[in-house]
């Protein structure tokens, strides 16, 4: 076997091929993985953009890169003018990954400068001689990957699937769009470059005598790693041959024992960050600390070392108290530090670790850094509540310690530079204008949107404060998520702009001034304003008895509370310095718009309410954006509120066909003038696609519990309000089918989404012989859900002629037409509109379950 190091430029030149054999499985790298390696490809680019002192050019192909993994090749033997094959051993979820990266890109720049995106087309994914056929194509999937693949290559309209692979490829379309909001090349250059050169895979070549086979199970089948943390040990003591046990004992015991191998690493990191290399990751913490203390070593030997332990000590006894903030002595400090623990991330640890470190030198006052980390708390609260996109957040924070004015009082120092240009810290205006207007219920992660609510709440300093430890509060939306007639001819009073009640309660509906915590979800349901008010009105929350003050609950209501709560807020968390906001290229809501659109899966449809919903905007002035911007992805996937095109709908780019014409080619089905709509994405939906945190998960529960996590939601009595208020024509026989399932056996589950979503189930325990389910009903979008893909991983429906057989069975039912091939049934979720649930149609799906059942039980 022959290793090289190489770049994914030099990898892939030339004429070849790289195939995955059929002892591979297929691609199932998750939005996770795809996370890291954006983000690292991300951080290669911005150093490219904007290089260290002294980096070499960016021209340069032999820069520091980043180590992405290896890769295990065996030749092919040759054949005459063709391409040259290599079977992938090992590294295939990466060099797939990397593909669909290269396509998300080229379709990204094609959008605004179509001879680069040509470029990039023959540079990563095609061989550019008179080559036909699949020999055209550098990477050759599986067989159960390739049609996606492929799709995605040749930029068909069914690229970006729901499959793994689609998913790949629209994960990098929305991180590019987000990267490169305004489609300039002069931005998007650096990814390209970085991608070709800086990221480093060791290419490793099986010779002729070499059982390919062997070298896939041995490299499949390892051992534990050493850590990061372990590494760095090893390398400590090897140098220490001395003053080994001294330090051991004394010194790097104590730290690890109290810290961890995690936090260790940590602290690890956070020391480069400390000593200026604020672009040092923790994937690569032994190189950089070996390479530094190297040279502390190379200068005063082992007592330089033992003193950089020592120092390393006194540090972990600082982080200690970021990370568990009750070890605190001082009462201020300890509460802030409480506060950002709580906020749910650790991105503020280099700064506050900074501070912390400043206070216990001496260098400053206790209550100074209370003041100092106060201003990093309201730094990252105005910033999720406006919806500042967080992808320069981590280097900000980082860079903070080094880039402090030093002759400036700490609390001083701390405000201007977080204040500072495109650093974003939002202004009271900002803040206010995005508590009238944005979706907060969207915004940030679940325990950051009830940090807010609950530090609003904490604003009233009542005499007696809420125990929100015992309380078990869930966040409650006044205004209901499905309103009853009532509430809609209430919101009919006040429509202005909006096109109806409906469009203006998906405006308000989300937004601050609707929302509150409360531990009776359940009791408050859509109820009439009076009834909530009984409700609110004994609350232990001065919000909530605020909110009961009230003598209706509508748009000026909501709007008015809205200014109240934006009056908190400023009082709550500090603003920056006056003129340190600079708007970014593009607004936020534009931005998250690119970010949506791009990561839509072909054949599905939005509407402009949903979209306006999620970014925060009026469906006015999004029609206006859509129609007018150029170079906005899949601009022909959002349908009026009917799901009927548009008849303003017009192609930037000069295409001829029309908007349904293109969404029929992708695969929407149209019922008369209106798209499918159990193809259509809702606001839930779209805020996954852009990597927002959705309040709940839309899967179905692990038991078949009627409440949520906190007791609060009857979910059986909300699924059936909903089929009643959404399919009134087939509730009755549907309700009566899924009363029969379980009169035979069976249980119900629901999803935890505002759909509430029905899985009728079978079964208990997990693995391939646990529980089952063969559709999931959808009330409010009228969709009935055939989950193929889970069920070719339970028994005994692993056997495809089983899938086929309910396949068959299903386009029984009248009315039913799903088109799925034998060969990617295991991966498609495909559904039909639950109204042919009726007569002759839900006799036939009723035969269809108790074939199910039967063939279920035979375990």
């Amino acid at each position: 076997m022959d290793a090289r190091e190489t770049t994914f430029q030099r990898l892939i030149q030339g004429d070849n091929q790289f195939q995955i054999p059929l002892y591979q499985r297929t691609y199932s790298w998750t939005r996770d993985d795809h996370k890291r390696l954006w983000s690292d490809l991300a951080e290669q680019a911005a150093e490219l953009s904007s290089p260290r002192p002294g980096a070499p050019a960016v021209d340069n192909e032999e820069p520091v890169r980043h180590f992405l993994g290896s890769l295990v090749l065996a030749p092919r033997p040759p054949i005459p003018d063709t391409v040259q094959r290599w079977v992938v051993i090992d590294g295939q979820q990466r060099l797939t990954t990397l593909m669909l990266l290269a396509c998300a890109l080229r379709d990204h720049v094609r959008l605004f400068d179509a001879p680069k995106a040509d470029l990039i087309h023959r540079r990563y994914l095609i061989n550019e001689e008179d080559f036909t056929g699949l020999d055209r194509y550098r990477l050759l999937p599986t067989q159960a990957d390739r049609p996606s693949y492929l799709a995605c290559v040749d930029g068909q309209a069914t690229a970006g699937g729901e499959d793994n692979v689609g998913a790949a490829y629209r994960f990098f379309r929305a991180a590019l769009a987000e990267y490169d909001s305004v489609g300039d090349w002069e931005v998007v250059r650096f990814v390209d470059l970085a991608l070709r050169h800086r990221l480093s895979l060791v290419s490793i070549t099986a010779g002729p005598r070499d059982n390919v086979y062997r070298i896939f199970e041995s490299l499949n089948n390892t051992g534990v790693p050493l850590t990061q943390a372990d590494l760095l040990r090893n390398y400590v003591f090897m140098n220490l041959p001395r003053l080994s046990d001294e330090v051991y004992e004394k010194l790097w015991l104590p730290m690890q024992t109290e810290l961890g191998p995690d936090r260790m690493v940590t602290l690890a990191w956070l020391d480069l960050v400390l000593q200026g290399d604020t672009r040092a990751k923790q994937s690569e913490v032994y190189v950089l600390q070996q390479r530094r203390l190297s040279a502390v070593i190379a200068s005063g030997g082992e007592p330089a070392l033992r003193d950089e332990i020592s120092r390393l000590h006194r540090l972990a006894a600082v982080l200690l108290r970021v990370t568990e903030p009750a070890r605190e002595s001082h009462p201020g400090l300890r509460e802030v530090l409480n506060r950002l623990g709580e906020w749910g991330s650790e991105v503020h640890y280099p700064l506050a670790l900074y501070i912390l470190d400043r206070v216990e030198q001496g260098a400053a006052e206790p209550d100074e850094a209370v003041q100092a980390l106060s201003y990093i708390e309201s730094f990252l609260v105005r910033r999720m509540i406006c919806y500042v996109r967080t992808n320069n957040l981590n280097r900000v924070l980082a860079a903070a310690p080094s880039e402090l004015e030093q002759d400036r009082p700490l609390a001083e120092a701390v405000h201007r530079y977080l204040s500072g240009p495109r650093r974003y810290w939002p202004t009271d205006a900002q803040q206010r204008d995005a508590i009238r207007t944005q979706p907060f219920y969207w915004r940030g992660k679940h325990e950051q949107r009830f940090f807010v609510l609950r530090r609003l709440e904490e604003s009233y300093a009542a005499a007696e404060p809420v125990d929100f430890e015992r309380a078990r509060l869930t966040i409650e939306h006044v205004l209901p998520q499905t309103p009853t007639p009532e509430w809609l001819g209430l919101l009919a009073e006040e429509v202005t702009d909006e096109e109806g009640p409906e469009e203006l309660h998906e405006l308000l509906l989300h937004t601050l001034g609707n929302l509150t915590l409360t531990g009776e979800n359940g009791r408050l349901s859509n109820h009439l304003f009076q009834r909530k008010q009984q409700i609110l009105d004994s609350s232990t929350l001065r919000m909530n008895r605020e909110i009961a003050a009230a003598e209706r609950w509508g748009k000026a209501e909501i709007l008015a509370r809205a200014e109240r709560l934006a009056d908190r807020a400023a009082q709550l968390w500090p603003a920056p310095l006056p003129a340190g906001f600079e708007e970014s290229d593009e607004r936020s809501e534009w931005a998250l718009l690119r970010q949506i659109l791009a990561g839509m899966p072909a054949g599905f449809w939005t509407t402009y309410g949903d979209v306006a919903a999620v970014i925060g905007i009026h469906p006015r002035p999004l029609g206006t954006h859509l129609a007018t911007r150029r170079g906005i992805p899949n601009p022909h996937r959002v349908l009026t509120a009917s799901g009927v095109p548009s008849p303003e709908f017009a192609w930037l780019d000069g295409r001829t066909e029309t908007q349904r014409e293109a969404l029929e080619r992708e695969g929407v089905r149209f019922q008369g003038a209106r798209a499918d709509v159990a193809q259509r994405l809702y606001p839930v939906d779209l805020a996954g696609l852009a990597g927002m945190e959705a309040p709940e998960a839309a899967t179905p529960s692990t038991t078949p519990s009627t409440t949520d996590q906190g007791g609060a939601v009857n979910r059986p009595v909300r699924f059936r309000s909903l089929l009643t208020d959404h399919q009134p024509d087939v509730a009755d026989g549907v309700l009566a089918l899924l009363a029969a399932w379980e009169a035979n056996g069976g249980w119900l589950s629901y999803g935890s989404t505002e759909e509430t979503s029905c899985f009728p189930m079978l079964r208990k325990g997990g693995g391939a012989q646990g529980e089952i389910w063969p559709v999931a009903i959808y009330p409010r979008s009228g969709r009935v859900e055939v989950v193929f893909e889970h069920l070719s991983r339970r028994e005994p429906f692993t056997r495809p002629e089983l899938l086929m057989g309910l396949l068959d069975r299903i386009n029984a039912v009248p009315g039913v037409h799903l088109d799925v091939d034998a060969g990617e049934i295991n991966r498609r979720r495909p559904g039909f509109p639950i109204d042919v649930l009726n007569g002759a149609g839900l006799e036939r799906f009723r035969d269809v379950l108790t074939w199910f059942c039967n063939e279920a039980s035979r375990l």
